[in-house]
């Protein structure tokens, strides 16, 4: 089984191309930080290469944003390449699916205002209610 589940925060703007084909895909860097501190009490920081395809790609490239929190699930693919000879091995994470984890409104978010209640002190005096039970005289048929 490959499965790989991520939070972390966006090192770099999404780069959204298409392929030769015309499908969509949308790279971008994730920072992870790991659960325990090193013995300078640092906590340190993996990198990961994201890529995501066709309609993912469209939602990572319109609402994400450097430094914005998401979480993504996918798996582990490696690729190999050449560099002026020199054999190089890369692994990058393939979304599969990804929330948004940082609030709209938040630095590179879609402004909007929370909703009030219409009428607070109605909200606050419905919450206050307190209800009366009345007493069973015979509870012989309860299932409990």
């Amino acid at each position: 089984m490959n499965k790989v589940f991520l939070i972390g925060n966006l090192t770099r703007e999404p780069e959204l191309t298409s392929t030769t084909s015309g499908v969509q895909m949308c790279r971008f860097g994730l920072a992870v930080n790991r659960n325990y501190s090193n013995a300078d009490g640092v906590r340190e920081t993996d990198f990961f290469n994201i890529t995501a395809w066709r309609g993912n790609a469209e939602k990572c490239a319109k609402y994400l944003h450097k430094g914005n929190k998401v979480g993504i699930s996918g798996n582990i693919q490696m690729r190999t390449y050449e560099v002026n000879g020199e054999k190089r091995t890369n692994y990058d994470i393939i979304v599969e699916d990804v929330e948004f984890l940082t609030p709209r409104g938040s630095e590179g978010g879609a402004s909007y205002e929370p909703a009030e209640p219409a009428n607070h002190e109605a909200t606050v005096k419905e919450a206050e209610k307190v209800v009366e039970l009345e007493p069973v005289e015979d509870d012989s048929d309860l299932p409990f």
